[in-house]
């Protein structure tokens, strides 16, 4: 399996990247049995929606369009629109060419929406994200209070940390060795202090007892870059917000507010933009300015 040279891949889209591998995940999601002949057809688009990490993948299999984003941090509760207007652009690409006002009915695929939720919070095992959650009070539109939204869109959120979700993740070999892998990442970070050093030790670890053995052994200094990447921002903040609220909220804010600043100063090292960092760390334009200059 060859990695695409993109610094912002995930992981996660780097080992899916395989049209086998990907339909023997989609199986496991669905507890169904497809054929190895079945085609699989990645049609991910770059740099749309998750623009910052590329952790989403669009593909068909079975005459369904499936988009499925891994998630290491909150799930986030506007995530049904985002797949809303993403599915809205691969659709528009997929018609290209043919037209919209001709007396010939298009065909479609079948839409279906994932988010793997792979964060360090607590979340139940499966829940359902639902467009309509976000629609606008139906008292203040004086409506039906059941009334059926004309337009729906689902997002099935599945939790693959380790020890959830055992009977899907059974089914799925890579999905099982790639959730043992970022636990022992995490579990690494958490004991020595040092993601980089964390990450190293997690790769030797998971090559020594065969978890993503091949993926590992081929890919570890892509791996590594990929997870510095995503982790120095969604789940290094997670992580500087849960040890605040277990050391006590003095201590715990300044000690993440140190962390941001870290986070701030490696992501301008990457060429991340300040407006980006403040999304991302949340910090003030002047505390990140500050943190640039040490």
């Amino acid at each position: 399996m060859k990695i695409k040279s993109k610094f912002k891949d995930s992981v996660f889209t780097a080992l899916f990247s395989d049209p086998a591998l990907l339909r023997e995940l989609y199986c496991a999601l669905c507890g169904v049995t497809l054929p190895a002949d079945v085609p699989v057809s990645i049609n991910t688009l770059e740099n749309v929606l998750f623009m910052d990490f590329n952790n989403d993948i669009s593909f068909e299999i079975g005459g369904k369009l499936v988009v499925l984003v891994e998630h290491q941090s909150t799930v986030n509760p506007n995530m049904a629109l985002r797949f809303l207007i993403y599915i809205t652009r691969v659709l528009e690409k997929k018609v290209k060419g043919r037209t919209l006002y001709s007396k010939k009915k298009l065909a479609i695929p079948w839409p279906e929406f994932y988010v793997l939720y792979n964060g360090i919070e607590q979340f139940p095992d499966t829940a359902v994200l639902r467009l309509s959650d976000l629609f606008t009070n139906l008292k203040d539109l004086r409506l039906p209070e059941k009334a059926n939204p004309l337009l729906e869109l689902e997002v099935k959120v599945i939790n693959i940390n380790e020890g959830k979700n055992q009977e899907i993740v059974n089914r799925s070999k890579k999905l099982t060795e790639y959730s043992a892998f970022i636990a022992k990442v995490r579990a690494f970070c958490q004991e020595t202090g040092d993601l980089e050093k964390a990450i190293k030790e997690s790769i030797k670890y998971c090559q020594k007892h065969d978890i993503l053995r091949s993926f590992l052994e081929t890919h570890g200094s892509e791996i590594l870059n990929m997870i510095l990447t995503e982790w120095n921002t969604e789940d290094a903040i997670a992580f500087a917000r849960e040890e605040g609220r277990e050391e006590g909220w003095e201590k715990g804010r300044e000690e993440m507010r140190e962390r941001e600043r870290e986070i701030a100063r490696k992501m301008k090292y990457m060429g991340d933009s300040i407006e980006k960092i403040q999304a991302v760390t949340g910090l003030p334009i002047e505390i990140i300015e500050e943190a640039l200059l040490h």
